[in-house]
């Protein structure tokens, strides 16, 4: 870990350096880039920087620590002698919480998608309660949602609800929501009281620039169609409902929720782009840790992450182990304690991988 320090130590002042060299000064964009880089490293340079003065501090009250001291002053040697350990101690578990590597995606805001799966109609009404808490937690966030996409049942549910999430650290809290959805409680129309267990699969995706996935538009199979949401005939009468399929890899997005075409052929894209990148970063992340998957961000369909159990007022994350009884608290959007838990055990796990490579 010390080693690695260094090097972030060497090049921060190696950056500093260079924004202050006149030629440099005369490229904005370097500049830009450097004053970008010097400025995510300067927390760690800071913390390493405390870390090695407390340390020289520590060896210097222990020279105090002799035979012949002054017993007073050997007394308080040694209780500041605890202090420096313990504060060593913290900086050293802030030293390696600062090397985990940050991922690139955690400030993008994001596309979620919830579709329902096993349970017919239950699923389906499931799949509306989701949607409401997930647009509730980013109310409490204060960020905003757009409802770009929606398939909506008879009996008040969705079998397919895509929308976009926009604020701060967007994709870094709701990411852990990808996965199985599991909900079980006795249906509305199931007389014998009997319980059923329904489920929803949610996706959180990303939003990515065109630099990031470029689209070649000769692979695009492009259709128009009336819409059938909100905006009566107007929308029906012009076409204004898009639906894009991509050839290759046979995706297809559908997208009615703007009144103009121009809009609706945007916002399929880029819910297109959003799926082809996380499709393509899957492929990468099975190559390079075939043996190692991440459970949390891998948006894995076919495992299990949470229970909802209404007769016992129950929400269990398995990925966790973690269980609450406020039930109704949770779909109202109190999602933070599951989050809490899964950034921990994430962080943990990298952690342990940096201690493994040190």
């Amino acid at each position: 870990m010390i080693k690695k320090l260094d090097k972030v130590e060497a090049r921060y002042e190696e950056l500093t350096r260079l924004m202050a060299d006149p030629e440099v000064a005369q490229d904005y964009a370097r500049v830009a880039d450097y004053a970008k880089e010097r400025s995510d490293i300067e927390d760690m340079v800071n913390l390493y920087r405390e870390y090695k003065d407390t340390a020289q501090e520590l060896n210097g009250t222990k020279t105090l620590l002799t035979d012949d001291a002054d017993p007073d002053l050997r007394e308080l040697a040694e209780q500041e002698v605890a202090t420096l350990e313990a504060r060593l101690d913290t900086l050293e578990a802030r030293m390696r919480r600062s090397l985990i590597p940050k991922d690139p995606r955690d400030d993008k805001d994001v596309l979620v998608e919830i579709r329902a799966g096993a349970g017919g109609d239950e699923a389906g009404l499931f799949a509306a309660e989701l949607f409401r808490m997930y647009t509730r937690y980013a109310e409490r966030q204060g960020w905003q949602t757009e409802l770009l996409s929606g398939h909506a049942t008879g009996v008040g549910g969705y079998k397919e609800v895509i929308f976009g999430v926009k604020g701060r650290r967007a994709f870094s809290r709701l990411k852990f929501e990808s996965g199985v959805h599991r909900v079980q409680r006795v249906p509305v129309t199931e007389s014998s009281g009997r319980i059923h267990t329904s489920t929803v699969t949610v996706a959180v995706l990303p939003e990515v620039d065109d630099v990031e996935i470029q689209i070649d538009p000769k692979e695009l199979e492009i259709e128009a169609y009336g819409a059938s949401g909100p905006g009566g005939q107007h929308m029906q009468k012009n076409a204004t409902a898009i639906r894009i399929t991509h050839r290759p890899t046979g995706m297809v997005v559908a997208c009615e929720s703007e009144r103009s075409q121009t809009q609706n052929k945007m916002r399929a894209l880029a819910i297109l782009r959003a799926r082809l990148y996380e499709q393509e970063r899957r492929k990468q992340e099975a190559k390079i840790a075939e043996a190692r998957r991440s459970q949390v961000g891998t948006g894995e369909r076919s495992e299990k992450i949470r229970t909802y159990n209404f007769p016992q007022n129950r929400v269990t994350d398995h990925r966790v182990g973690m269980t609450v009884h406020q039930l109704s608290d949770v779909l109202d959007g109190d999602l933070d304690s599951f989050i809490e838990a899964l950034t921990a055990q994430e962080q943990a796990e990298l952690l342990e991988a940096i201690g493994e490579a040190d």
